[in-house]
Protein backbone atom coordinates (compact mmCIF):
# COMPACT_ATOMS: atom_id res chain seq x y z
CA UNK A 1 0.00 0.00 0.00
CA UNK A 2 2.73 2.36 0.80
CA UNK A 3 4.65 1.81 -2.51
CA UNK A 4 1.10 2.09 -4.13
CA UNK A 5 0.46 5.55 -2.20
CA UNK A 6 4.30 6.92 -3.30
CA UNK A 7 4.01 5.79 -7.07
CA UNK A 8 1.14 7.81 -7.09
CA UNK A 9 2.00 11.33 -5.23
CA UNK A 10 4.81 10.50 -7.92
CA UNK A 11 2.97 10.14 -10.72
CA UNK A 12 0.77 13.15 -10.25
CA UNK A 13 4.33 15.13 -9.12
CA UNK A 14 5.01 14.22 -12.73
CA UNK A 15 1.82 15.37 -14.43
CA UNK A 16 1.85 18.37 -12.88
CA UNK A 17 5.51 19.23 -14.77
CA UNK A 18 4.42 18.09 -18.04
CA UNK A 19 1.13 20.08 -17.78
CA UNK A 20 3.41 23.27 -16.78
CA UNK A 21 5.93 22.71 -19.81
CA UNK A 22 2.66 22.47 -21.91
CA UNK A 23 1.50 25.42 -20.38
CA UNK A 24 4.75 27.37 -21.27
CA UNK A 25 4.74 25.86 -24.67
CA UNK A 26 1.28 27.39 -25.66
CA UNK A 27 0.89 30.44 -27.53
CA UNK A 28 0.53 32.19 -25.46
CA UNK A 29 2.32 30.85 -22.83
CA UNK A 30 -0.42 29.75 -19.78
CA UNK A 31 1.94 31.39 -17.19
CA UNK A 32 -0.39 31.21 -14.11
CA UNK A 33 -1.52 27.87 -15.16
CA UNK A 34 1.98 27.00 -15.62
CA UNK A 35 3.23 27.99 -12.25
CA UNK A 36 0.10 26.69 -10.33
CA UNK A 37 1.23 23.35 -12.06
CA UNK A 38 5.01 23.99 -10.14
CA UNK A 39 3.65 24.18 -6.99
CA UNK A 40 1.77 21.19 -7.61
CA UNK A 41 4.26 19.45 -8.68
CA UNK A 42 6.70 19.87 -5.04
CA UNK A 43 4.00 19.66 -3.16
CA UNK A 44 2.87 15.90 -4.48
CA UNK A 45 6.54 15.18 -4.47
CA UNK A 46 6.90 15.90 -0.96
CA UNK A 47 4.04 14.04 0.01
CA UNK A 48 5.15 11.50 -1.85
CA UNK A 49 8.38 11.45 0.51
CA UNK A 50 6.16 11.76 3.62
CA UNK A 51 3.76 8.89 2.61
CA UNK A 52 6.97 6.48 2.06
CA UNK A 53 8.11 7.30 5.38
CA UNK A 54 5.07 6.95 6.90
CA UNK A 55 4.54 10.31 7.95
CA UNK A 56 1.00 11.65 8.16
CA UNK A 57 -0.24 15.23 6.92
CA UNK A 58 -3.08 17.62 7.40
CA UNK A 59 -4.30 18.81 3.36
CA UNK A 60 -2.58 21.64 2.44
CA UNK A 61 -0.34 23.61 0.28
CA UNK A 62 1.78 24.95 1.64
CA UNK A 63 5.38 24.06 0.87
CA UNK A 64 6.69 25.40 3.81
CA UNK A 65 4.89 23.46 6.51
CA UNK A 66 5.53 19.82 3.96
CA UNK A 67 9.29 21.19 3.79
CA UNK A 68 9.82 21.58 6.94
CA UNK A 69 8.18 17.70 7.68
CA UNK A 70 10.24 16.39 5.15
CA UNK A 71 13.44 18.05 6.57
CA UNK A 72 12.80 16.79 9.97
CA UNK A 73 13.39 13.44 8.16
CA UNK A 74 15.83 13.99 5.66
CA UNK A 75 18.08 17.52 6.82
CA UNK A 76 19.98 17.36 3.73
CA UNK A 77 17.07 18.49 2.10
CA UNK A 78 16.61 21.49 3.51
CA UNK A 79 18.95 23.66 1.35
CA UNK A 80 17.36 22.54 -1.60
CA UNK A 81 13.68 23.07 -0.58
CA UNK A 82 14.48 26.34 0.52
CA UNK A 83 14.26 27.88 -2.19
CA UNK A 84 10.48 26.27 -2.61
CA UNK A 85 8.76 28.52 -0.29
CA UNK A 86 7.90 31.23 -2.67
CA UNK A 87 6.20 28.81 -4.89
CA UNK A 88 3.42 28.14 -2.14
CA UNK A 89 2.04 31.26 -3.60
CA UNK A 90 1.29 29.96 -6.83
CA UNK A 91 -1.31 27.61 -5.72
CA UNK A 92 -3.91 30.33 -5.38
CA UNK A 93 -2.27 33.37 -7.05
CA UNK A 94 -3.54 34.37 -10.61
CA UNK A 95 -6.22 31.45 -10.27
CA UNK A 96 -8.88 33.97 -9.16
CA UNK A 97 -10.43 36.96 -10.61
CA UNK A 98 -9.34 40.31 -8.25
CA UNK A 99 -5.58 39.04 -8.54
CA UNK A 100 -3.06 39.71 -10.66
CA UNK A 101 -3.42 37.82 -14.34
CA UNK A 102 0.04 36.28 -14.49
CA UNK A 103 3.58 36.30 -13.16
CA UNK A 104 6.22 37.07 -15.58
CA UNK A 105 7.94 34.28 -18.22
CA UNK A 106 10.96 34.11 -16.64
CA UNK A 107 9.63 33.65 -12.57
CA UNK A 108 7.54 30.83 -14.29
CA UNK A 109 10.62 28.80 -16.18
CA UNK A 110 12.76 29.20 -12.91
CA UNK A 111 10.09 27.87 -11.03
CA UNK A 112 9.57 25.03 -13.36
CA UNK A 113 13.12 24.29 -12.92
CA UNK A 114 13.10 24.52 -9.20
CA UNK A 115 9.97 22.20 -9.13
CA UNK A 116 11.72 19.66 -11.89
CA UNK A 117 14.82 19.52 -9.49
CA UNK A 118 12.99 19.13 -6.25
CA UNK A 119 10.82 15.99 -7.68
CA UNK A 120 14.22 14.70 -9.38
CA UNK A 121 15.86 14.60 -5.91
CA UNK A 122 12.79 13.09 -4.03
CA UNK A 123 12.49 10.61 -6.80
CA UNK A 124 16.23 9.67 -5.60
CA UNK A 125 15.96 9.34 -2.08
CA UNK A 126 13.33 7.14 -2.43
CA UNK A 127 13.87 3.04 -3.26
CA UNK A 128 13.55 2.28 -6.65
CA UNK A 129 9.83 0.19 -6.75
CA UNK A 130 8.87 3.37 -4.87
CA UNK A 131 9.35 5.41 -8.45
CA UNK A 132 6.50 5.91 -11.23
Amino acid sequence: MRVADTRAWLARAQDDLRGAEIDLAASPPLLGDAAFHCQQAVEKALKAFLTWHDRPFRKTHDLVELGAECVAIDPALEPHLRGTAPLTEYAWRYRYPGEPSHPEESEVRQAVDRARAVVALIEERLAPEARP
